[in-house]
């Protein structure tokens, strides 16, 4: 291995594989080197998805984004869009089918497709991938850049961070990226906390003995104050631990990040999303002879429907034209507005990805070049960017790469 380069980049996950790709396209004269800590790369691209890779979404805007600001945001998803990553993806032969609410996913069902096409798109373009090479330091020199780690050391004139964040660290992506970001005189957000991650209950609530149920619910987010702040509704996940799926997912960076600022800010969750606890309750007062469980048996799995009378508690036999009006406020409540008391998340190693990181105000979003050193390049999940479920955070990489890689040897 050659210990200079002229453009360097550090992590060969989604970002940074694409940013390699685009960086010899764009400058086929330069040596371009990637080094990766990983024995095997592309874990994160492997394992998402459910295995499949969920590339991108048909349609992706800055509101599916948090973090930095989205009209800074905006300006990086506008210079690789989807019909863009699209046609990159069918041109190294990996062709994407739209599913359920716009994700696109490979046509194989297997997230390594969409890997052996980025490592063979990357291969020939005579991209040099070294690996395990994992970085250790990094500082600014005269000329450039040095980087070392027990590997030895490289000389790079330009060099792009594409480290990841924290979320499931076995794959690589442990934090170090920050230190380094840090090294090079980046500051990063004040807090740098696990995004997309599922959330526990406390032992013994009733809805951990619900495991393995699904069905569409709407999460939604109250302040202290009883101020709604945001709300989702997807399919949810009960589990031995607490609740997951899609509206847990997308719901969980922003109660972490209230809960910072607002002890006091809370969820609750509507089982019926489609009907309002005003309707609930005005259809539970003309239930008649017919018993609260059977009708919410025709509306909900049974099992939930006899633990959420439970929880409320109303006797399951009691009939409709018998409940009192605070037994018929407890179900609509237990049904409709159900406090979650949530215990906590389940870190990193399940986090889909990382909420926080450097600044977007401190990188020039023409080229993702940073303010602070120049011929330093950033992209990817090292960036204070995170989306929602469904494509939006690969989308993140393939644009933030591409205009790191095309920009990196100007």
């Amino acid at each position: 291995m050659s210990d200079q380069t002229d453009i360097l980049i550090i992590g060969a996950g989604a970002a940074g594989l694409m940013a390699g790709i685009w960086a010899a396209r764009t400058y086929p004269d330069r040596q371009i080197t990637i080094l990766d800590g990983a024995r095997k790369l592309g874990a994160k691209i492997l394992v998402s998805g459910g295995g499949r890779c969920n590339v991108t979404h048909d349609r992706v805007d800055a509101s599916a984004y948090a973090g930095s600001s989205r009209n800074a945001i905006k300006k990086v998803l506008r210079r690789f869009d989807v019909p863009q990553t699209v046609a990159f993806f069918r041109e190294i032969g990996v062709e994407l089918k739209r599913e359920e609410a716009g994700k696109l996913f490979p046509v194989t069902d297997k997230a390594r497709t969409v890997l052996d096409g980025l490592l063979t798109a990357v291969h020939q373009s005579n991209v040099a991938i070294h690996h395990p090479n994992r970085v250790e330091t990094v500082a600014k020199t005269d000329t450039g850049f040095c980087v070392s780690g027990a590997w030895g050391d490289m000389q790079a004139a330009c060099l792009i961070l594409a480290t990841g964040g924290q979320s499931i660290p076995k794959s690589g992506s442990d934090g170090h990226g920050y230190a380094l970001a840090k090294a090079l005189g980046h500051s990063l957000t004040p807090r740098i906390f696990p995004a997309l991650v599922p959330l526990t209950l406390p032992k013994g609530h009733f809805i951990r003995a619900l495991s393995g149920l699904t069905l569409p619910a709407t999460l939604t987010l109250w302040s202290g104050s009883r101020k709604k702040l945001t709300a989702f509704t997807d399919s949810t996940l009960c589990t031995h631990f607490g609740l997951s799926g899609p509206s847990v997912l997308d719901m969980s960076r922003h109660y972490l990040a209230a809960k910072f600022d607002d002890p006091a800010a809370h969820l609750t969750i509507n089982w019926l999303p489609e009907l309002s606890a005003e309707a609930l309750d005005g259809a539970l007062q003309h239930l008649g002879r017919k018993t609260a469980v059977s009708y919410l048996r025709t509306l909900l799995p049974d099992r939930l429907a006899a633990a959420l009378c439970a929880a409320a508690p109303v006797d399951p036999t009691t009939r409709g034209d018998q409940m009192t009006r605070g037994q018929r406020k407890a179900l609509v409540t237990a049904v409709a507005q159900l406090p979650l008391p949530i215990a906590g998340h389940r870190g990193y190693n399940y986090a889909e990805v990382t909420a926080g990181g450097v600044p977007l105000a401190d990188i020039n979003l023409k080229t993702m070049e940073s303010r602070l050193c120049p011929g330093l390049f950033l992209c990817g999940e090292v960036c204070d960017v995170d989306g929602r479920i469904g494509g939006y955070n690969f989308q993140w990489a393939w644009a933030s790469g591409y205009t790191a890689g095309i920009s990196a040897g100007a």
